[in-house]
């Protein structure tokens, strides 16, 4: 690097100077700031007419902040971006700050002790040499700026950035491209734009996206964090977008992803090495469109930034043999833009409205294929869908506007007020060329030949005009108080959905051979009374619907107060409560579930322990609640159909595959009581149901080492309070109504109950049949099942340098543990997408053997990832993640199955299998590259760009499926056959042209 000229040598050495002055004999205001900014502080002498002015150096807002008596000066909610810090005493400068930048929800401290050394006075100080420890926070927080997104070679979608964090992990691919934040499962976090919720609506997996270069900074929590947040047990992934500035900007990018550079996935096979899936030509490929523009409309007033981004992308979906169909090509176009237009309407009064969209459209065509010659065969139909993932719907896609006011009324006093709303529209459409009903079929009696027919999609379908609408608004208030820096808030949501599922066609239709074990056939014929099986027949077939749809809603409402209180000049407390509310709606706009006063207390401390922000230890507790998402309406609280009917056949249609020649040899058997009728509220839920909450414990230190490193360990332990899923067992209730006197002849009891998991519970139960209701005060023991136990514990260690010299690095590795009997919402175990009415809590039986460790447990991880500006024109980045294997299950038939699950039991070859003693997966690793050129002929605005994803190739299975047996208790060909694996190696090819006026 150049040398200073002398000049500015002295300056900087004797600007080092007044920095370790101050930081010997300043006291320190350490406040941190809110989800959508950053605040400045720090102390100065405490002399009369003394002010601290601190300029955005992009937009020219200005503030002026006076000094108070013990010399202490805080500049709160200020936009992230670049600050100038002036000291000002009777109106002249003593001291500068230049380029002091300010995260999303971190403080910066700036101290000014000028008459410390009168010798000292007027130095202007230019450099940014703040100290890489932030004494402020007592969270466990990451950044990633936009500057680091470009350097490192990333996947563009929040969560490539999120799993950058410690703690997290990517969760199971049947959700999607979501992550898990400290052992919880994926529907367990929040997800914010400049301050408005994005998470999924229907399900909490998953957010609206957009235009990665929209993205300014992006905050990842994986704990600790303050009264302000709610309704997560995970994480939080916080973003502040792009803003403009005073000077116009623009620039365009194209980025592809060619197919002939990527590598081929790895076929799939069944566990005796016959082929399951081809996919050896499954190669990707995509192209990527963006621009974006920014500038002031009014200098220093008002400014606008626009960008957008189309997204298309292809490929094959793969062979499958059970279905006998190849999904080619798979095409996607995604298209997002984003707009922000900032109004700082006086240096006291700022306002932003942003307004942005996400929509994709993906289009599947079905081919049929011959296994035997190895050839695609003829077209069968499409499948159209927008703003949906028929897979794992973790990206709904929508249309976001938002509107923030932020009022510094005075310089103890701001005022934040924020309003935001989203509308997420899906459409899911299967076309059949045949023009019939196309019934998803599914042939379970062996390999040969299976029966397919001419349906499009194997399950259900979506159904039309699902929607997703979300509106909340909030109210913050932030006052300084001596060396308490108080602040409170009201925070209100509303969640309406539109969902739904149908089968295509009407039915589905599954071929079953008739158990020959006298074990598995005795549990057939408990688990449907009314089967009638011929003597001699071998065979049979068995129709189900399942037929879903509701309009449901969520409202959520919070109130919280929070304290940083500067206990003494090396001592940082933080005390605050927030107090949450949640109600859920059914199909009839009845409250079906509610909770009130969940009242969640966060303690938090921070040792600054030699005073000059170099070493801080801190540790904090907290507990953090969780609403039920609105799918639980769906299944749980609004009429649905689920029956199912047995069959002999003669026969198979050649188009449909439906059976033919049948003769119904049982009832309609309705499953768990879902007949289509809307039940009355009261019999949904436990009265007083508890929320769903986690307590969580942290003990950690950062300790910087020079000017350039850093280094920290944390521990975190977590632990599950209160669970909410749904029981199906009528027992507890016939006992408890024996052992009382209650008769409940006429009383319906084959339905589903919401409840508490392992702990008491209360219930209203229709005696009669006519709305006479009488409680069941079942005990603990009365219901069967065993405590909830879900558990995480972690040691967090990181090296980190900051970019000086030319390069910035960061390696991290985390031991934890995740164990218990529940992974929480989700039920990764078989990919089951019903958070919170997962199958596991159905009846006791089902929960034998379910402690131990859980789908999210990563026993061992490293993450590594940096970048090195070799020269001017030349960056390299590169980014790796070393993790050991998920645990693996097997899960059979049980010996006692009173309502028909089939292989869903910790039971294994006749014996118990507990959760996880089946070892683990294999460990995976990947390592990511990239390059970049920008050519100084080109005046440092072109960059060309290369990105390698996984060099090696690493194909390492990710999950696998885990049921020993068949529904039928027979053994199951797909036992251990991979699910998925790591994606094979790709390239990413980019330019960039970035220009200013």
């Amino acid at each position: 690097m150049p040398k200073h000229p002398p000049l500015v040598q002295r300056t900087f050495r004797r600007s080092l100077i007044a920095l370790a002055v101050t930081a010997s004999l300043a006291s320190t205001s350490a406040f941190a700031q809110s989800n959508a900014s950053g605040v400045i502080f720090g102390r100065a002498h405490a002399a009369a007419n003394t002010q601290v002015r601190v300029e955005n150096i992009d937009t020219g807002l200005v503030r002026e902040i006076a000094v108070d008596a013990e010399g202490r000066y805080r500049a709160a909610s200020l936009p992230v971006g670049r600050y100038k810090v002036t000291l000002l005493r009777d109106g002249a400068t003593v001291g500068t700050r230049d380029n002091v930048s300010v995260n999303i929800g971190s403080g910066s401290d700036v101290s000014f002790i000028a008459e410390a050394s009168q010798q000292l006075e007027g130095i202007a100080v230019v450099a940014n040499a703040l100290p890489a420890i932030d004494i402020s926070s007592v969270d466990s927080r990451t950044v990633i700026t936009s500057e680091q997104l470009r350097k490192l070679p990333l996947a563009r979608n929040t969560t490539a950035a999120a799993l950058l964090a410690p703690g997290t992990v990517s969760a199971d691919s049947r959700y999607g491209n979501v992550a898990s934040f400290g052992g919880a499962s994926a529907a367990e976090n929040q997800y914010y734009i400049n301050g408005f919720s994005v998470t999924n609506a229907l399900t909490g997996i998953g957010s609206i996206g957009l235009p990665f270069n929209a993205i300014d900074q992006q905050q990842i929590y994986t704990g600790g964090y303050g009264a302000e947040y709610g309704r997560s047990t995970g994480g939080v992934v916080n973003i502040i977008t792009q803003r403009g500035g005073n000077t116009w900007k623009g620039g365009a990018q194209v980025l592809w992803s060619p197919r002939v550079l990527a590598d081929s996935p790895r076929n799939i096979y069944y566990k005796d090495g016959e082929l399951y899936r081809d996919r050896s030509r499954n190669k990707g490929w995509e192209y990527e469109y963006a621009a974006y523009v920014s500038g002031p409309l009014i200098k220093d007033r008002l400014f606008f930034y626009g960008t957008a981004d189309i997204t298309e992308s292809g490929g094959s979906r793969g062979v499958n043999s059970n279905l006998a169909s190849t999904a080619s090509p798979d095409q996607t176009t995604l298209t997002r833009w984003l707009t922000k237009i900032d109004w700082n309407i006086t240096d006291n009064h700022l306002l932003e409205l942003t307004a942005l969209s996400d929509k994709s459209q993906q289009t599947r065509s079905v081919y049929g294929y011959d296994y035997t010659t190895g050839q695609t065969g003829q077209y069968r139909g499409k499948e159209i869908l927008k703003n949906y993932d028929g897979e794992a719907g973790a990206t709904p896609g929508g249309d976001v506007y938002i509107t923030k006011y932020t009022g510094y009324l005075t310089d103890s006093l701001t005022v934040n007020a924020l309003y935001g709303k989203s509308r997420s529209n899906h459409v899911d459409s299967p076309l059949s060329v045949t023009g019939r009903d196309c019934p998803p079929i599914t042939d379970s009696r062996g390999k040969p030949n299976p029966v397919t027919g001419c349906g499009i999609i194997n399950g259900g379908y979506l159904r039309p005009g699902s929607r997703d609408d979300t509106s909340s608004w909030r109210l913050d208030v932030e006052y300084r108080l001596g060396a308490h820096n108080l602040r409170a808030g009201v925070d209100n949501q509303t969640l309406k959905s539109f969902s739904g599922t149908t089968y295509e066609g009407g039915d589905a239709w599954t071929y079953l051979n008739v158990p020959t074990k006298p074990d598995d056939l005795e549990n057939l014929l408990a688990t449907y009374p009314t089967l009638q099986i011929p003597d001699g027949t071998t065979e049979l077939v068995r129709r189900q619907k399942f037929d879903t749809g509701a309009n449901v809603k969520v409202e959520q409402s919070a109130q919280y107060i929070e304290d940083h209180w500067q206990v003494s000049d090396n001592w940082l407390a933080y005390i605050g409560l927030r107090n949450e509310q949640f109600s859920n709606f059914n199909g009839g706009g009845q409250i079906y579930a509610k909770q009130r006063h969940q009242l969640a207390p966060r303690l938090g401390l921070s040792w600054d322990v030699f005073g000059d922000s170099t070493f801080k230890v801190y540790a904090n507790a907290g507990r953090y609640h969780l609403a039920i998402p609105s799918n639980v309406a769906l299944r749980a609280a609004s009429g649905a159909v689920f029956e199912r009917q047995w069959y002999t056949f003669e026969g198979t249609d050649p188009v449909t595959g439906q059976p033919t020649g049948i003769k119904p040899i049982s009832d309609v058997n309705y499953v768990n009581g879902s007949d289509g009728t809307t039940p009355d509220p009261r019999s949904v839920a436990a009265t007083g149901l508890k929320a769903y909450y986690q307590d969580e414990y942290i003990l950690g230190f950062d300790k910087q080492l020079g000017n350039d490193w850093a280094f920290g360990s944390k521990v975190t332990l977590r632990k599950l309070k209160s669970s909410i899923d749904d029981f199906c067992d009528s027992r507890p209730f016939e006992r408890y109504a024996e052992r009382n006197g209650i008769d409940i002849k006429n009383a319906k009891l084959d339905g589903c109950f919401l409840f508490n998991p392992g702990q008491s519970n209360s219930f209203m139960i229709d005696t009669t049949g006519k709305g006479d209701y009488t409680a069941f005060n079942l005990s603990k023991e009365d219901l069967g099942f065993p405590k909830l136990k879900r558990k995480y514990y972690a040691l967090d260690t990181y090296l980190e340098h900051q970019f000086n010299q030319n390069w910035y690095g960061k390696v991290q590795y985390v031991f934890s543990r995740s164990y218990g009997n529940s992974e929480g919402m989700l039920k990764s175990d078989i990919g089951q997408l019903d958070p919170s009415v997962t199958q596991d809590w159905d009846f006791p039986e089902l929960m034998v053997g379910s402690n131990g460790p859980l789908p999210n447990d990563r026993r061992h991880v490293i993450k590594a990832y940096g970048y090195f500006q070799m020269t001017p024109e030349w960056m390299f980045g590169a980014n790796s993640t070393i993790a050991s294997g998920r645990p693996r299950n097997c899960l059979g038939v049980g010996p006692n199955d009173p309502f028909g699950y089939g292989s869903s039991f910790f039971y294994c070859e006749g014996k118990p299998a507990p959760r996880g003693s089946q070892g683990r997966l294999p460990w995976t690793w990947q390592l990511d590259l990239s390059a970049q050129y920008t050519p100084a002929f080109a005046g440092y605005k072109l960059a060309f760009t290369a990105d390698i994803f996984n060099v090696f190739s690493q194909q390492r299975t990710l999950s696998v499926y885990e049921q020993f047996q068949t529904g039928s208790g027979g053994a199951n060909p797909q036992y251990l056959r991979t699910i998925s694996y790591q994606t094979p190696r790709y390239v990413r090819l980019g330019a960039r042209y970035d220009f200013s006026l």
